[in-house]
């Protein structure tokens, strides 16, 4: 069975802890590869846009944050949202996301930002 801690440990999932802790998140947080690749990693016209990867992390913790306070009373174990990200042009193109939020490996409470299709 392949763990969070092993996901963290081999690039799999890539931790966001830290910054979520100050956007107000109280349990950890992380991206997979895929959808770090997609909303946070820089490419050459988000360099050249003056981004960088934690102003567009915190873009993306913010938007969730925004998603599940708007969830009302929905289910929040898997909370879809959108984030605007500079990719190949400098316009802002609309990047689709979700959280899933559920047990780490010790049961706690962990979020997972994921791309759509990815489980």
């Amino acid at each position: 069975l392949h763990s969070r801690a092993d996901a963290l440990r081999d690039g799999t999932l890539i931790d966001a802890t830290d910054l979520a802790r100050e956007a107000g998140f109280r349990v950890p947080v992380a991206l997979s590869a895929a959808a770090w690749a997609d909303a946070v990693a820089l490419t050459d016209a988000a360099r050249d846009a003056g981004c960088d990867e934690v102003g567009r992390l915190w873009d993306v913790l913010w938007m969730l944050r925004c998603a599940i306070a708007s969830n009302g009373n929905a289910d929040r174990s898997d909370v879809r949202f959108v984030v605007l990200v500079v990719r190949q042009r400098p316009e802002p193109e609309r990047v689709e996301l979700r959280a899933l939020i559920g047990p780490g490996d010790a049961g706690d409470p962990a979020i997972t930002i994921l791309l759509p299709g990815e489980d």
